[in-house]
């Protein structure tokens, strides 16, 4: 008997519980999900160990390459950060997709070669370590790289993110600077996808930022990170300015991603729960129910110490 989306006969305790959950908060177009799967912390909640023994042991090489069909029996949807190293080829797009339901979607990072002003001084960039990158919010390459690749399976693409790093005065001398060149760049993109900007500095949220996103029927993020505003402040500023909702939950305020990884690695159980963070991501859901509207939640192990604990948690008024 092949597994549906959201069966969850002998599955997993947590994902045995979440499955009919998350399904009904979906046919409410809240779609709840992890910002990657590959976690062995989540075998036995999430994952069956059986499924990944390979000559009576746990093989994580086939864990990695099988585990996403699992993970779309609990979720309907899944963050794909993986995109934002480089443009995938096409054989990539076709293993990702390959074995998740029709209706299972993904929320994409789009390639960093499109976000960064400035490639970082890090070794991996290579020659281009420090150089300003000539590609920054290059339309006509996001559509060839990106969008054209991904047309054929647009079924799976739930929301296109790009995100943007912190900019210093050396990027942009104000936000308008930076505003200017994003309100023409969202203008070129291609129509019938949706669309989210994540930005990482607090001064740019103000009424000019939204009123460039609300143009385009773009979704601020409402991201929970380290050094931006709290969720619940971001629900006050009103930042809801598109046709569809994004929020992605990775770090609680004032921590830094290193911090969280040695304080929660392997990301086993909630360590350190963060209520205000449920709450407001509760808030936003029943937001997008009453005014029925899509959204995307995308929870970050690194928030709590279990993304779908924490999900679990959110969806069960346990906040």
């Amino acid at each position: 008997m092949s597994h549906s989306l959201f069966d969850s006969e002998e599955r997993p305790a947590l994902a045995a519980r979440l499955a009919p959950v998350l399904r009904s908060w979906a046919e409410r177009g809240v779609n709840f999900g992890t910002s990657s799967w590959k976690y062995p912390g989540w075998v036995g909640a999430i994952y069956s160990q059986d499924r990944y023994v390979t000559r009576g042991k746990f093989s994580k090489a086939k864990f990695e390459s099988t585990c996403l069909s699992e993970y779309a029996e609990t979720f309907p949807v899944v963050g794909g950060d993986f995109s934002f190293y480089q443009f995938p080829a096409p054989d990539t797009w076709a293993k990702v997709f390959f074995g998740t339901p029709r209706n299972f979607g993904f929320g994409l990072k789009v390639p960093e070669a499109v976000t960064v002003h400035w490639w970082p001084s890090h070794a991996r960039y290579g020659s281009r370590a420090g150089l300003k990158n000539e590609s920054f919010l290059d339309a006509e390459l996001f559509k060839a790289a990106f969008i054209e690749p991904l047309e054929q399976y647009g079924n799976h693409v739930a929301v296109m993110i790009f995100e943007f790093g912190t900019f210093s005065k050396k990027d942009f001398a104000s936000p308008t600077d930076f505003l200017r060149l994003l309100d023409g760049f969202l203008a070129s993109l291609p129509k019938g996808w949706r669309y989210a900007v994540e930005i990482r500095n607090k001064d740019y949220l103000g009424p000019e930022y939204f009123e460039v996103l609300s143009k385009h029927n773009v979704a601020h993020v409402f991201n929970a990170w380290t050094r931006m505003p709290t969720l619940t402040d971001q629900i006050a500023m009103d930042a809801f300015t598109a046709d569809h909702t994004v929020v992605r939950a990775l770090l609680q305020h004032g921590r830094s991603y290193e911090q969280a990884v040695k304080l929660f690695e392997p990301y086993e159980k909630i360590q350190q729960p963060d209520p205000a963070t449920r709450e407001a991501l509760r808030q936003i859901a029943d937001r997008a129910v009453k005014k029925k509207r899509k959204a995307y939640v995308f929870v970050n192990n690194r928030l709590e110490g279990n993304a779908p604990k924490t999900i679990e948690a959110v969806v069960s008024d346990e906040t």
